[in-house]
């Protein structure tokens, strides 16, 4: 059996982010139709808190898929070497369950995640929106940024990061590439002030945000904390937006946004007002007034990644691209 093994490069090649967007948005609507298996992830922390490991597992009917994404997280990689997420997406047929691809996780959570941001901040964010603060210079800064640029007509974009070095770097290369006006400022409320989307993208376990920040109208997108514990935002922020999910289970279990400000007893489950997908399909309302503040809790969904990887095989087939390997298919001893 011809398995497909795509590394970080091949990935970024089959997978630009325009794709992935539209991409996303058709995967989210197909989630909301019902047509997805996705079960909530596992997840181990590692002794001392040094990382965790994820796995998520899901299966979509519509593109004859299902796998898994097997993921590590360590956040001290972050400023090294190393990317802060490791791992693969393992994608199998629905037929005979044969093993079809291998695919490189940290290219596919770098650009999909991004992609889905796109997808909420098109579905909800103000059409005149202009200003882009970026909240964490990292990977996810880097691709949100070209992500937000592709769905709304940006023309100033300010980034912070506690590592202002990272910043001024980020801000230095994309202004070379891109035709806005890019900067670094030195403190996350300069970021945010004045800002119509703001996403944030941060390794940090407290909140980053605070809601007195935020001009009316504005769109969150917060994709960074990914625990019960963990939240970039303050509560005042979420108890003042409009929420939405990517996925609704997702958000009542694991999202530290959502649960914190519920465990203080400021908000409940109906505070949750949809899933993105929703919106999407036209089951529920997104943005109900121009003065209102959005906000997109994005914990990131196995679907997506599946979908991704199918995107993938289907580029590398018929362009000839990537390697292929003989694993598995056959009988055991039948050669």
């Amino acid at each position: 059996m011809k398995v497909l093994v795509a590394d970080q490069r091949t990935v970024t090649e089959l997978l630009p982010m325009d794709e992935c967007i539209d991409l996303m948005e058709r995967t989210l609507r197909s989630l909301a139709g019902g047509g997805a298996t996705l079960p909530l992830r596992s997840s181990m922390g590692l002794p001392e808190g040094s990382g965790r490991m994820l796995l998520m597992p899901s299966a979509l009917p519509s593109i004859g898929a299902l796998g898994a994404k097997v993921i590590t997280i360590f956040p001290d990689n972050h400023g090294g070497p190393y990317d802060a997420h490791q791992g693969v997406v393992l994608l199998f047929d629905d037929r005979h369950g044969l093993l079809r691809a291998v695919v490189d996780a940290t290219a596919i959570t770098a650009l999909r995640t991004a992609a889905v941001s796109a997808v909420a901040t098109r579905a909800l964010a103000r059409p005149e929106s202009t200003v882009l603060a970026l909240l964490g210079a990292g990977t996810q800064g880097s691709t949100h940024l070209e992500a937000l640029l592709m769905v709304r007509p940006i023309r100033q974009v300010r980034i912070y990061d506690p590592d202002g070095k990272r910043a001024r770097a980020l801000a230095e290369r994309e202004s070379r590439r891109k035709e806005v006006a890019v900067r670094a400022v030195s403190t996350a409320r300069e970021a945010v002030e004045e800002a119509d989307i703001v996403c944030t993208v941060t390794t940090s376990a407290a909140p980053v945000l605070e809601a007195g920040w935020l001009r009316p109208g504005a769109h969150l997108n917060a994709v960074g904390a990914y625990t019960p514990e963990t939240r970039e935002l303050d509560s005042e922020t979420v108890c003042r937006a409009r929420l939405f999910a990517d996925r609704r289970e997702s958000v009542l279990r694991e999202a530290g946004e959502f649960l914190i400000p519920a465990r203080e007893g400021r908000i409940g489950e109906a505070h949750i007002a949809g899933e993105i997908g929703d919106v999407l399909a036209g089951k529920i309302r997104g943005r109900r007034s121009a003065g209102e503040i959005t906000l997109f809790k994005a914990l990131g969904i196995a679907v997506e990644d599946l979908a991704a990887a199918q995107h993938v095989l289907e580029r590398a087939r018929v362009e000839g691209r990537g390697e292929f390997v003989e694993i598995g298919g056959g009988r055991f001893g039948t050669r």
